[in-house]
């Protein structure tokens, strides 16, 4: 008898695409590892969402390291747990690392958000944080600042992943400065080999954001269109990628239906899925096959392009500049929601540290 393979596990045995769980959830990952998932990634968001499902593995730990480290900020404490976090997903990667030899198997751990601005400050923290295991990634925003910390972090041997990125321009920007990064450290003879980097687009979020502006600006277009931009920005994203050699492979993130899965399947690429997603497309009859060098739609492609002056510029490989990209719609939106959410983080911090009085 032919063993069963989920949807999921087809994808990644049949085909070159891979896949990532959203979330550093001891659970979700424990699933998706089971389901073939040969990474993980997390961000401010998850971080949080992961200590309210899983609040029972954490609030001892919590206490301990207040407890331990009396003249510590909420933010130490923060930041403390965000690591540990990252470092036990990333244990339970350790095999898949191994049986890979180091290209597969990685953790990734987001630098603070708050640090947009700050190149020097993200490349610090992520120097940092790639010592915290041998499997750890480091995401960094694809912003100004982050362009030029992408590029020496690169250098100083991290392995990235570029995030905080919705179109064709900044994944371009975001693959240059990893290919900068890498050359400057084979000029100096330092390895690259063992470097497995990876740029993100967001597509979900791209998605979101023309949805917000047929809204705000009164557009009327055909039921769908919208839930194609981030479709047809990776699919135009794909080739360019192959064609120029980059190092990085592309990563689809912030997964809104199941076409953010079946339309990409059996690209060289990496599918950032959340477990609620997994457990949908595993139980779904979506056929497994390759799409991901089927065209979108020729009616909804122009449509975009007719009636979204914003998709036109991240549909264009030169529709944005990189100083541009941090007051582009969905950066700003997902900056202003990954720094609210770590600020979410720091007062559950803060009710553990300093107990609301008023509260029994």
């Amino acid at each position: 008898m032919t063993e069963y393979k989920s949807p999921l596990h087809q994808t990644v045995t049949t085909t070159a695409t891979d896949y990532w769980n959203d979330s550093c959830s001891i659970e979700e990952l424990t699933y998706a590892i089971e389901h073939g998932a040969v990474g993980a990634t997390t961000n401010p968001s998850i971080v949080l969402g992961v200590l309210k499902k899983e609040a029972h593995l954490w609030r001892d730990r919590i206490k301990q390291i207040i407890t331990d480290n009396p003249t510590w900020t909420e933010d130490d404490v923060a930041w403390k747990l965000i690591e540990e976090m990252a470092v036990k997903g990333a244990s339970l990667l350790q095999p898949v690392f191994e049986r890979e030899k180091g290209r597969k198997g990685r953790l990734s751990i987001q630098t603070n958000p708050t640090y947009y601005r700050n190149a020097e400050a993200i490349t610090r923290q992520a120097i940092h944080f790639n010592t915290l295991a041998p499997n750890m990634q480091v995401k960094i925003p694809v912003t100004k600042a982050g362009i030029a910390a992408i590029e020496e972090a690169t250098y100083n041997g991290v392995n990235i992943n570029a995030t905080v990125s919705f179109c064709v321009p900044q994944v371009i920007a975001g693959a240059e400065a990893v290919e900068r990064g890498l050359k400057r450290r084979e000029a100096e003879g330092k390895p690259t080999a063992d470097m497995s980097p990876v740029v993100t687009m967001m597509i979900g979020r791209l998605d979101d954001w023309l949805h917000v502006l047929e809204k705000r600006d009164k557009i009327v277009v055909s039921p769908g269109v919208c839930d194609w931009a981030g479709i047809a920005c990776f699919k135009k994203a794909y080739p360019i990628f192959k064609q120029r050699g980059y190092r990085a492979r592309l990563l689809a993130a912030a997964y809104r239906h199941h076409l953010h899965w079946s339309e990409l399947i059996g690209g060289d690429v990496v599918l950032t899925i959340p477990y609620e997603w997994q457990v949908l497309f595993n139980a779904s009859d979506v056929e497994v096959k390759e799409r991901i060098d089927d065209p979108v739609p020729p009616d909804v492609l122009q449509s975009l392009c007719d009636h979204f002056s914003d998709f036109r510029r991240a549909y264009d490989e030169q529709g944005m500049t990189i100083e541009e990209f941090d007051t582009f719609g969905p950066t700003a939106r997902t900056l202003r929601a990954f720094i609210g959410a770590y600020r979410d983080l720091t007062a559950v911090i803060r009710d553990t540290m300093l107990p609301n009085p008023d509260v029994k």
